[in-house]
């Protein structure tokens, strides 16, 4: 419960200073952009790496999102928080990569090389044992379960946020939770009676 709570009021807080920052950027702060810049860029790439399994063009991606913010502030119009705002372009920005390198579609982490890239990130979020397995299971879902969750559990926001991102309505983004979870705890069940057997 105490757990909750903060991230719940760790999370205002960042949407709050975010869209302060932002509207400080705007009336001509400009230092007030690299704010924006600290709150969300590790986020940022974590989760546009959900999408394109490469760590080098997540990072690409989140610096596109940054740059639209700069160049397009009036396209921000506070309907929903800076956060909800930002990670909707870091979606479609994905989509878009996606599209044009249709070969390179979301597949499960294959090799050492790319594990270690996202390990090296999510080690800054992810700090033991169990919570690395979590990422590395959740690497194996479908990609809207995936999506659906990180959102909601990694970054704290509501079904009505989510859905706003990922351009469904709210019901889908209760489904794709309710059966995310379900099938990562099928994962986790099934790795971890691998690991009892192999004892």
């Amino acid at each position: 419960l105490i757990t909750t709570n903060y991230m719940k009021r760790y999370t205002e807080e960042c949407r709050d200073q975010g869209a302060a920052s932002y509207r400080r950027f705007i009336d001509g702060e400009r230092d007030a952009f690299g704010e924006i810049v600290d709150l969300y860029r590790e986020s940022l790439i974590f989760f546009i790496h959900r999408y394109v399994n490469d760590m080098d063009t997540a990072e690409d991606l989140a610096e596109d999102v940054f740059v639209e913010l700069i160049v397009h502030p009036e396209r921000f119009g506070e309907k929903s928080s800076l956060k909800t705002y930002v990670f909707a372009i870091a979606r479609n920005k994905a989509i878009d990569w996606i599209r044009r390198h249709s070969r390179l579609r979301m597949a499960p982490m294959e090799t050492a090389e790319t594990q270690a890239d996202l390990l090296s990130l999510e080690q800054k979020i992810l700090d033991n044992e169990e919570k690395r397995q979590l990422a590395e299971a959740m690497d194996a879902l479908k990609a809207e379960y995936r999506i659906a969750l990180h959102l909601v559990y990694f970054e704290g926001l509501s079904y009505e946020e989510t859905g706003k991102i990922m351009k469904k309505g709210r019901k889908q983004v209760e489904n794709y939770v309710y059966r995310g979870k379900r099938a990562l705890r099928e994962i986790l069940e099934e790795r971890g009676h691998s690991r009892e057997n192999k004892r």
